[in-house]
């Protein structure tokens, strides 16, 4: 049977992506943010995941304001990433698990979620920044991906506990699959930012520490806030915290925090990265 090794959350933001591309890594405004990232790739290298399930918010590529689906996922059997509008370089493709995939699809629609299945998807920083981090080499890594992707874009978005629920549902998903895989979910976006409007910039640090902490050993102390609680204490961008929940939806029993690092800002943004090791 598959099991989940454990779950990883990262920034996405897209300047990321030219930083890499530029080398920055020993940069003084960088610096602090990469040099969270090294000890987790030893960990993975050391772990050796074969999928990567990667849970984050399509900035256009695919859906638009006009067509926005709660979830969506896909079943490709691979995904080309494309820039859309940060000058961000094209990189090699990702590798998909399509038969994975569909195990996930059948098991997440059994369980009462309603998922847009794509065979054919393009992908965004949303995705390929993580990816780039924590698996620098993946061109070369035997590293598939399935990506899963929640709405944090038009409203009315999923409420924290619909997507702590909806991980749930995936861990189950996951952990039925027949073959002896191992699995890493990975939730991205956040923490507290403001991108636009009378609060662009807003950082409510206190509020992210709280993230932080409360993902590990607490989460359900968020499931009872609405979206608007989250938008008030994030930021409108800040509510992609739902993204990690759903990540820490599909570990199960005592998770343990093994690497964190917290930085800002980056571009106007709290960035936060957690690995987390999965239970018996």
């Amino acid at each position: 049977m598959a099991r989940i090794v454990g779950g990883l959350t990262s920034s996405h933001i897209p300047a990321i992506g030219n930083a890499i591309a530029n080398k920055k890594f020993d940069d003084p405004y960088w610096k602090p943010f990469f040099d969270g990232y090294p000890p987790v790739r030893d960990w993975l290298a050391e772990v050796k995941p074969d999928i990567a399930v990667i849970i984050y918010n399509d900035h256009g590529l695919n859906f638009f304001l006009d067509k926005q689906p709660t979830f969506a996922i896909g079943a490709a059997p691979e995904y080309h990433n494309q820039d859309e509008g940060w000058g961000i370089p094209t990189i090699a493709p990702f590798k998909g698990a399509p038969e994975f995939s569909w195990h996930l699809i059948n098991s997440l629609v059994h369980d009462d979620f309603d998922m847009v299945t794509c065979q054919e998807m393009a992908v965004d920083h949303g995705f390929t920044m993580p990816m780039q981090l924590f698996w620098p080499d993946y061109a070369q890594a035997n590293i598939k991906t399935v990506p899963l992707v929640v709405n944090t874009v038009q409203h009315p978005l999923p409420s924290p506990k619909r997507c702590y629920r909806m991980g749930q549902a995936l861990g189950k998903a996951i952990e039925s699959y027949p073959e002896d895989l191992k699995v890493v979910v990975v939730g991205t976006g956040g923490l507290s930012h403001q991108l636009d409007g009378e609060r662009a910039g807003f950082i409510n640090k206190e509020f992210d520490q709280i993230c932080m902490a409360k993902i590990v050993d607490d989460p359900e102390y968020f499931l009872d806030m609405s979206i608007h609680d989250m938008v008030r204490l994030a930021g409108a961008q800040g509510a992609e915290f739902i993204m990690w929940l759903t990540m820490r939806g599909a570990l199960t029993g005592n998770v343990k925090q093994l690497y964190s690092n917290y930085h800002l800002p980056i571009s106007n943004t709290a960035a936060g990265m957690l690995c987390l090791k999965n239970g018996a």
